[in-house]
């Protein structure tokens, strides 16, 4: 059994922004079958696995915001004004934890994982991957 760990970075252009890393991640895989975890190290983004479909990920956003609005007053906004970012963060997940097979993430037809950016824009954001397999 071989565990092994990478990490990369993200840097964001907007203040909510959809990242599909499905690739990145393939491209860094270096076992044939196992599981990996995939970790977001920041507190206000994501990562989620879902369809790569312009609508549905326009949906999404316009869903986390109505959720969670910025019209109201949160009490973590008189440290860093960012609230509603740690907010819709809690809703989602940091993390992901996915099969491996033939050295590949072993998804759905239609399912990506993605990095979801909640306070950008930001430079180096790391996401870490852990994979357990042989």
């Amino acid at each position: 059994m071989t565990v092994t760990t990478i990490s990369f970075k993200i840097n964001t252009n907007k203040n909510f922004e959809i990242i599909d890393i499905t690739p990145q991640i393939n491209s860094l895989i270096d076992i044939d079958d196992g599981i990996i975890s995939i970790f977001s190290k920041h507190s206000t983004s994501a990562i989620v696995v879902n369809e790569n479909e312009a609508g549905l990920l326009f949906d999404f956003e316009f869903m986390l915001n109505n959720l969670v609005s910025d019209k109201f007053s949160y009490k973590h906004d008189m440290i860093d004004n960012n609230a509603s970012s740690h907010l819709k963060s809690f809703l989602l997940s940091s993390s992901e934890c996915l099969p491996i097979k033939n050295g590949k993430l072993d998804l759905g037809t239609w399912q990506s994982v993605f990095f979801v950016e909640l306070d950008g824009p930001r430079a180096n954001r790391t996401v870490t991957l852990t994979m357990v397999g042989e």
